[in-house]
């Protein structure tokens, strides 16, 4: 980005809708570029697969007077983050947080390629979340082109396992977040009408091993302890916890156990999914499920797991930074809305340590399903949105 002598103020800065107007003149290089990123297939269980598409927002950033640090994964294709090259020191950083995995295997673009219909964009990731991604890049290159460089310097960082759990980057973007005044995150609206995504559940994974003793289930079934028995005690204590009315849902989505028909079951066991609205009902839930004792003689239950994912709370900073999007949607007639969304992303970790705004990627349909689209005009409205939110100044 090209640097500026001073910071932009109200009267010098471009206002929403010439950003808008530039932005809309350029569809057919945001096509372009979406297209470019969609064409590298990025599953985010094939590691080697993610080296394309980062060196494609990589180049792209560098052209535009950013520093891109490759950064390699511990388990996974490893992550990149950006900061302008002309950057002003002892100034406040804002985080742009994406991710360009996907949940789509190699060869996807076969039966699902990409195409565009009108203002319909359909193709494996365009919805989650490349064209968050070239959000950003597009936002950013607008700002540098009305020469408008925000007092509040923009970094960005993209990941390649966010569909997984973000299990390998959530440390950086956790020692990021902690440095950053706000965090945007691109991940798509929620619903065909673009819905920002405020709160959002915090997401955990438990697993339950039981153990019994086995015995023949005809000539010695009193000597067994049966492990299959327990488990459906466990199965019924878990699904007890559930509260609608608090927005906790305990779901026991799998279970095994046993050898054969004849044999009592030695061993058993189930893997459970959790979602909750709120810290305290994290460590309430998470508490009542590792305090869970055997009720079958004879049996001994083993748990792992944690919440993973903290709960993206209405906290009075993430309801700061909402009201300013919804104050700025105006001047770009956009009637921004807002939503509770049941699954994490890394939105709920940086909510943690700074102010966050979920939610302002594409709008469109179809994540993780057969028919994703984004549409072309809202999604460019999105963008120059974004572009508004990194000329505000730092809150106090």
């Amino acid at each position: 980005m090209r640097a500026v002598e001073r910071d932009q103020t109200a009267l010098d800065r471009p206002g929403g809708q010439e950003i808008l107007t530039h932005l809309h003149a350029r569809k057919d290089d945001f096509v372009a570029f979406l297209r470019e990123l969609t064409l590298a297939e990025s599953p985010s269980s094939v590691p080697d697969s993610q080296h394309r598409p980062r060196e494609v927002i990589a180049e792209r950033l560098e052209r535009n007077g950013f520093r891109a640090l490759r950064l390699s994964g511990r388990q996974h294709g490893g992550n990149l983050f950006a900061r302008p090259t002309d950057r002003r020191r002892q100034t406040p950083v804002q985080l742009l947080v994406g991710h360009y995995d996907t949940v789509w295997p190699l060869g996807t673009l076969t039966d699902m390629p990409f195409e565009v219909d009108g203002n319909v964009v359909r193709g494996p990731g365009v919805y989650d979340m490349k064209g968050g991604i070239t959000q950003i890049i597009f936002a950013l290159e607008a700002l540098a082109h009305f020469n408008a460089a925000p007092s509040v310097t923009p970094v960005v960082f993209a990941n390649s396992d966010e569909e997984i759990g973000s299990r390998d980057s959530t440390r950086h973007i956790r020692d990021l977040a902690k440095r950053a005044c706000r965090a945007f995150i691109l991940e798509p609206s929620l619903g065909r009408d673009g819905k920002l995504k405020t709160t959002r559940k915090g997401v955990g994974r438990f697993t339950v091993r039981i153990k019994g003793q086995a015995a023949h289930a005809g000539l010695d079934p009193e000597k067994g302890a049966s492990a299959i028995l327990e488990l459906s005690h466990v199965v019924q204590a878990l699904f007890a916890l559930n509260e609608a009315e608090k927005g906790v849902t305990v779901n026991v989505g799998m279970i095994e156990g046993g050898l054969r028909p004849n044999v009592v079951a030695p061993e058993s066991g189930a893997v459970v999914d959790v979602r909750v609205r709120t810290q305290e009902d994290a460590e309430r839930v998470s508490e009542a499920i590792h305090g869970l004792e055997p009720s079958v003689p004879g049996t001994s239950l083993e748990i792992e797991g944690a919440i993973g994912r903290p709960a993206l709370e209405p906290t009075p900073r993430n309801r700061a930074l909402w009201s300013l999007a919804k104050g700025l949607s105006a001047e770009i007639d956009l009637d921004l809305d807002e939503a509770l969304a049941g699954g994490g992303s890394d939105g709920n970790t940086t909510s943690l340590y700074t102010a966050t705004l979920d939610g302002l990627g594409p709008v469109g349909d179809g994540a993780h399903a057969p028919h994703e689209f984004l549409y072309l005009d809202e999604t460019l409205q999105r963008a120059a949105l974004l572009a508004m939110l990194l000329m505000e100044p730092a809150s106090n």
